[in-house]
């Protein structure tokens, strides 16, 4: 009898040129505070978070951390900046955070870019993550 070779899966398909049609990346904002300041995440319930806002009361900063493989610059696109971001390996394992000072004015882009902003990695999937109130929380905590 003949054997037949499984189907290659299905290729996702294209994304469009202007990032502001692209799908969102799966998932939804919690916030909470915690013994540091206060917390967002954004991602799926039955995995890591795709994207965490923590303020650090303390020094008045905020650390964006993305899922990565690799501590390469990040890139944030909103509808009024573009800003790359070094980075540096994460507290929780398979993550990169970047570090900004709370009045950072890149915080209230991704908090009022119109509908989404984009975080772009070098070797990972563009996250592409609603602005909902949860990130002008976070950086409104954390200027006290």
């Amino acid at each position: 009898p003949r054997v037949e070779a499984p189907a290659p899966a299905p290729r996702p398909a294209p994304l469009a040129a202007d990032w502001r049609d692209w799908p969102y990346t799966p998932g939804s904002w919690t916030y909470r505070r915690d013994p540091r300041g206060s917390l967002a995440s954004f991602g799926t319930q039955a995995a890591q978070p795709a994207l965490t806002l923590q303020c650090d009361t303390g020094t008045r900063q905020i650390h964006l951390s993305r899922t990565a493989a690799a501590a390469t610059p990040m890139t944030i696109r909103t509808s009024s900046v573009t800003r790359a971001l070094a980075v540096q390996p994460g507290s929780t394992p398979g993550t990169v955070t970047a570090t900004l000072p709370a009045s950072d004015p890149l915080l209230e882009a991704m908090g009022f870019s119109r509908g989404r902003f984009v975080i772009d990695q070098q070797g990972q999937p563009a996250l592409v993550i609603p602005s909902w109130a949860e990130i002008e929380r976070v950086t409104e905590d954390c200027r006290g």
